[in-house]
C-alpha cells in the first residue's frame, strides 16, 4: 500500500509500533486519526505541510518503507532511505563503466525506440473513435516512426558520439506526439505543446504532476535493483541531477500519458481541480485529491501482460530495473 499526504497539517508518528496519521482538513472539525501496521505500508509520498515525527522515520526504515517528499506539482525533492546498499557493489561499478562505452549507446537505443513505439502504438489506439482524424494520425505516427529508425539504425562507440542527434529526434518526435494529443482533446482542454515547470495549460499540469510520482516509482525502482539514479547515460551529468531516472523512466512515461488522456477526454476533469498563477497552472488540493488515488491504482494494481504474465506496471518496472542491473554483471 502506498499512502499519499497531500493535506496541510498532517502528522505522521508511531503509537503502540503503528503508523498514526492525524488529519485536519479543516479546523472547525474533529482531528482524524488513522491508524496502519507497517507491514501493510510500501511507500510514504508526502507534501510539503506535513509532519513526519522521527519515530515514524524510524518505523519506515526498520521495514523498508520508502519515504518521498514532493514539491506542490510532485516532482521528488528527496527521501528518506536506509543506509544498506542491498547489492553488490559491482553493479555500480560496471553501470560507470558502461556509461562511457557501447553498452550506453545500446540501452539508450532501446529506451527511447521503446519510448517513439509507445507514442505511435498510442496515436494509433486513438484512430478506433475518431475516423475524421485517420490521415492525421497516420501522419504523426510515421513521423514518429521515421524519428525511431533514425535513432534504431545510429551506431557510435560511446553515447556522446550520437546524444545530441538523440535529443534532436526524441524532441522532433515529442512535437508531433503531442500535436496529435491535443487535437483530440476536448477544444476546453486543447493545449500548445509540452511545457514544463511552470506548465501552461491544464492537461500539462496534470500530466507533470503524473511524470512526478512516476520519477519518485522509477528512482525506488533503481534503488533497489542496486543502481545508482545519478549515474546516468544520455541526460547530462548536471550537478545532483538524477540523471538515470530520465534515462529509464523513457519508456514508463506512456503510462502517465494514457491515464492523463483518458481522463481530459472521458470528460472527467473540472477546471476548478486547476489553480492559475502568473505564468502557468498547476493542480490544487481539490484536484491532487482527485487524481491520486485512481492514479496509483493504476499504476499499483492494474495488471498488463508483461513478458506473459500479468503483472501491475510498476512490477513490471522493477522487474526491467533488475534485468538491466544484472546485465551489467553477467
Amino acid at each position: 500500500m502506498q499512502i499519499f499526504i497531500n493535506t496541510y497539517g498532517t502528522y505522521v508518528h508511531v503509537k503502540d509500533d503503528m503508523f498514526q496519521i492525524k488529519i485536519r482538513e479543516d479546523k472547525s472539525q474533529p482531528v482524524k486519526v488513522n491508524h496502519i501496521a507497517a507491514h501493510k505500508i510500501t511507500s510514504f509520498i508526502m507534501s510539503k505541510g506535513a509532519a513526519l515525527s522521527t519515530d515514524a522515520i524510524a518505523l519506515a526504515l526498520k521495514h523498508n518503507i520508502d519515504i518521498v517528499v514532493v514539491e506542490n506539482d510532485g516532482h521528488p525533492m528527496g527521501r528518506f532511505w536506509h543506509s544498506k546498499l542491498g547489492s553488490t557493489t559491482k553493479i555500480r561499478k560496471e553501470q560507470l563503466k558502461a556509461s562511457l562505452d557501447r553498452t550506453a549507446v545500446t540501452w539508450i537505443k532501446l529506451w527511447l525506440g521503446n519510448k517513439l513505439e509507445n507514442q505511435s502504438d498510442f496515436l494509433q489506439d486513438l484512430k478506433k473513435h475518431r475516423s475524421n482524424l485517420h490521415e492525421f494520425l497516420d501522419i504523426k505516427t510515421e513521423a514518429i516512426l521515421d524519428f525511431r529508425r533514425k535513432i534504431l539504425e545510429s551506431e557510435a562507440k560511446e553515447i556522446n558520439e550520437v546524444a545530441e542527434s538523440f535529443r534532436g529526434w526524441e524532441g522532433s518526435a515529442g512535437r508531433h506526439y503531442f500535436e496529435a494529443l491535443s487535437t483530440c482533446m476536448p477544444d476546453a482542454f486543447a493545449f500548445k505543446g509540452r511545457s514544463f515547470r511552470p506548465a501552461q495549460d491544464e492537461f500539462n499540469a496534470m500530466l507533470n504532476y503524473a511524470y512526478g510520482i512516476l520519477y519518485s516509482r522509477i528512482e525506488r525502482a533503481l534503488m533497489l535493483a542496486g543502481l545508482d539514479p545519478f549515474v546516468g547515460f544520455m541526460h547530462r551529468d548536471d550537478y545532483n541531477s538524477k540523471s538515470l531516472v530520465f534515462d529509464f523512466i523513457e519508456p514508463y512515461r506512456i503510462y502517465a500519458d494514457r491515464f492523463v488522456f483518458r481522463l481530459f477526454t472521458g470528460k472527467k476533469i473540472n477546471k476548478n481541480y486547476f489553480s492559475e498563477f502568473t505564468g502557468g497552472f498547476s493542480l490544487n488540493e481539490e484536484g491532487k485529491a482527485f487524481f491520486v488515488a485512481p492514479y496509483l491504482e493504476y499504476l499499483d494494481s492494474e495488471k498488463i501482460r508483461y513478458k506473459g504474465r500479468l503483472q501491475t506496471r510498476l512490477n513490471a518496472v522493477q522487474l526491467e530495473a533488475h534485468r538491466f542491473a544484472n546485465s551489467l554483471i553477467e
